[in-house]
């Protein structure tokens, strides 16, 4: 009984951090990019918690990686292409 106890509260601690990395990512996005972004990232960034290895009751995740992989499909959104900067530009 008690080391299922432990799962849980290992568990629920697990959820805490990943709502606080998702949170934080989310303000961050926001604040330098706008609502629509945010939005987009964090689609991004359910999608690529889902794409982690380790299982869903793991007793350790790493958020980060997930934060890290959403923040590439952003600046992959955000990149301007080359030829578009030199028109810009002139």
């Amino acid at each position: 009984m008690s080391n299922n106890l432990f799962s849980l509260s290992i568990y629920d601690d697990q959820m805490q951090i990943e709502e606080c990395e998702l949170s934080v990512f989310l303000r961050a996005v926001t604040d330098l990019y706008g609502a629509e972004q945010a939005s987009i990232s964090e689609r991004d960034w359910l999608d690529e918690s889902d794409l982690l290895d380790d299982p869903p009751r793991s007793e350790v995740r790493d958020w980060h990686s997930v934060t890290v992989a959403a923040s590439a499909r952003l600046a992959n959104r955000l990149r301007v292409p080359l030829s578009d900067r030199r028109l810009s530009a002139a």
